[in-house]
């Protein structure tokens, strides 16, 4: 069976949780080749194996390079293991894990390995996961690693997911929109959003910059932003060291954007070592609607820490 029918095989099965991009109606799988809405706006399913539900034509910084080095070090090296394992511990506590289909959108998933890394720790057969992202090598990259689930090439302001379709929303150092994620999240569903605290990463910044800018980074404003949108569940802080050797530190060079206006001297020094300790530094915020946390209580849905 070729990706492209696999996958609209599998968007077949779930097609009730996208929408048309375009005129927001819903959408069926045509002849196993389109994604069709139901005033007839047609969608592809390329031969990688993902559909491009892009309605504009964008240009992403992010390149294949960065992406493949990303996948290299999210699946070949352990610097996110307690991530994804945090992760996966607050999806099982908070949300009832039972429920047939369970959907997971990772929004902003890159080249999808952070996805694939929780449902593998999850271990919960029917969790279906949907990732979606502006760049098109990255949504590439995950359909030809990642065939379990699905890959969608879209912007998250005209998001082609629909309303009330997913359990769990995934935010990975990424933006969030969060007047799509209530949109798209079912009653009592989670988003977990996952910010940089202010040693992450430090070895590589203090090598690459002179200057506190950056150096130091404060996520105050995000967590107060999350908090006026959402119901806050939970909040884990991470704050650990992860030992790379010579390949892992070109990888993580590669994939940050903090190299991009860094000195190529300063670049060559730190991945010409043998091998560094790099911090990881980072918190997990847990929420939810907070229409479902006041209807509910939080003592009936979790602790409350908001």
């Amino acid at each position: 069976m070729t990706k492209k029918i696999k996958s609209a095989e599998l968007v077949s099965e779930f097609v009730a949780a996208f929408r048309c991009p375009l005129c927001k109606s819903s959408m069926r799988v045509v002849d196993l080749k389109s994604l069709i809405c139901s005033k007839n706006h047609t969608f592809d399913f390329t031969k990688q194996g993902y559909v491009n539900l892009m309605t504009r034509s964008s240009t992403s910084h992010y390149k294949k390079e960065l992406f493949e080095a990303r996948r290299k070090i999210i699946m070949e090296s352990d610097l996110y293991t307690f991530v994804h394992e945090a992760i996966a511990r607050s999806i099982k506590e908070y949300m009832d894990v039972s429920f047939k289909p369970l959907m997971v959108a990772d929004v902003g998933c890159g080249e999808g390995s952070h996805l694939q890394r929780i449902l593998d720790e999850c271990k919960v057969s029917a969790m279906t996961g949907v990732g979606l992202d502006i760049s098109k090598e990255g949504i590439a990259m995950a359909a030809k690693r990642y065939e379990n689930q699905i890959w969608l090439v879209g912007d998250l302001a005209t998001s082609p997911l629909a309303d009330q379709s997913f359990h769990v929303i995934l935010n990975i150092l990424s933006p969030a929109n969060y007047k799509e994620f209530k949109r798209i999240l079912v009653e009592d569903g989670l988003v977990i959003k996952v910010i940089p605290r202010p040693h992450y990463l430090k070895e590589l910044r203090d090598e690459l910059f002179d200057h506190n800018e950056k150096k130091v980074y404060k996520n105050d404003q995000t967590v107060s932003l999350f908090k006026k949108h959402l119901h806050l569940l939970d909040v884990q802080h991470l704050c650990y060291t992860k030992n790379l050797n010579k390949a892992d530190l070109k990888h993580l060079v590669q994939m940050t954007p903090l190299a991009w206006s860094a000195d190529k001297g300063r670049i060559d020094a730190f991945i010409n070592r043998d091998s560094a300790e790099i911090m990881v530094d980072l918190e997990i915020l847990v929420g939810v609607k907070k229409t479902f946390a006041t209807r509910m209580g939080a003592a009936n849905h979790g602790k409350s820490i908001d």
